[in-house]
């Protein structure tokens, strides 16, 4: 099985913009939540998200694209031009080189302001350039379409396993020729459809979400965009880039089960984690950190719980377990890339991000959650799981380089 190198990696979410913001947040165990500030929360059971304050389109970027874009596509195209630099890609690489992002918003806020002004403000003129940013594509398309990929290009929108999805799909196309190198990632905005719609299953906890916690009531959603590249192996090492850590496998499964709840017996998480440790040729003992998918949901981090004693065994009370939403909010379609992001960051830095807003554990989660503060702590090979709704079971495996 060829060997996937990253060389490239983009960050932007509510610890900041770039990767090192994000890698001193993690560290620093910052909890970027706070208080809605893009829309009125009114009449919401809660008021709280992890926003990305101040978002401005950077000066590289074409103007006639800044002015259009929509928040989502904003936020990939900020992380995806680090990535970019970060990999030391040019003109002459852009050829081979295709698109893969996670999203489930696309550009949904921005079709909420065009509505708007449409409806409550009168304003009946309405300009194509802005509606055209609405599609759940869009993203994907304006990286591709920035940067000049001619490689091949696709959304993915499997919930909140999008990004991690994403993901192991440029992995599939690199080992299958389909492409050079690929350009890959996850990117939602905050919208206010999401937070009604989030508020409407009573998923919101009033609080910073405080995953495996026993006073946990809910997830806090986030917003934010992480992009990396993945190139073979060989491809890498021949153009001298240099290779900050690699992509071994991927697995997935369906629940079968609900539209929203995991299967009680976590037996679809279970089995994405199998099938990545199968696929990499990877054993149990070989997993040095979980970035779980950690929701602060009543049901969710149960179900993970004994998911992960299920597949490792004694072994799990050996292994820290973390969630990073309880600093950057559950980012929906970006969840899996950001959540991967953090993995090596972890591994390049040698600490286990913490749990950050966990106080009392549930008696039924009883792992190492590493509540409150970082661990120092040297990493090689580290798994992220997202679960999305309607039972979509991603599990990735990623080692570190150098």
């Amino acid at each position: 099985m060829y060997r996937i190198a990253i060389t490239g990696l983009g960050s932007i979410n509510a610890l900041g913009v770039g990767v090192e913001a994000f890698a001193r947040g993690l560290r620093a165990g910052t909890c970027g939540i706070g208080e809605v500030s893009l829309f009125s929360a009114a009449g919401c059971r809660s008021s709280r998200a992890a926003e990305v304050r101040a978002l401005a389109p950077p000066a590289w970027l074409p103007h006639p694209v800044a002015r259009r874009a929509s928040r989502s596509a904003l936020l990939a195209l900020i992380a995806a031009g680090e990535a970019w630099r970060t990999a030391g890609l040019g003109r002459e690489d852009a050829a081979g080189t295709g698109v893969v992002m996670g999203s489930t918003t696309g550009g949904m806020a921005t079709g909420e302001e065009l509505y708007r002004a449409m409806v409550q403000l009168r304003k009946r003129r309405q300009f194509l350039a802005g509606w055209s940013e609405t599609p759940v594509s869009v993203p994907a398309d304006d990286v591709a379409n920035v940067f000049a990929c001619y490689g091949p290009r696709l959304t993915v929108s499997t919930a909140c396993s999008s990004g991690a999805n994403a993901l192991g799909i440029a992995a599939d196309w690199i080992r299958s020729g389909r492409a050079e190198a690929v350009v890959c990632g996850g990117t939602d905005s905050l919208c206010q459809m999401t937070y009604s719609g989030f508020n409407a299953l009573q998923a919101l906890d009033r609080e910073p979400c405080r995953p495996f916690d026993k006073r946990r009531a809910g997830l806090t959603l986030g917003e934010g965009a992480a992009v990396l590249v993945f190139e073979h192996w060989e491809r890498a090492q021949r153009r001298g880039a240099r290779i900050l850590g690699e992509f071994v496998s991927y697995g997935v499964s369906a629940d079968a089960h609900h539209l929203t709840q995991p299967r009680p017996d976590g037996g679809g998480a279970v089995l994405a984690t199998q099938r990545a440790l199968q696929q990499g040729g990877v054993a149990i003992e070989d997993i040095d950190y979980i970035n779980a998918h950690g929701t602060g949901t009543a049901l969710n981090d149960v179900v993970e719980t004994r998911a992960i004693k299920s597949v490792f065994g004694p072994r799990a009370y050996r292994i820290p377990v973390t969630s990073t939403k309880s600093m950057v909010g559950h980012c929906l379609g970006a969840a899996g890339a950001i959540e991967a992001l953090a993995s090596l960051l972890a591994v390049r830095y040698s600490f286990v991000p913490p749990t950050a807003t966990l106080e009392e554990p549930d008696p039924e989660c009883d792992l190492d959650y590493v509540p409150r503060t970082s661990r120092p702590q040297t990493l090689r090979t580290v798994l992220s799981n997202s679960y999305g709704f309607g039972g979509n079971n991603t599990s990735l495996i990623i080692r570190g380089h150098e």
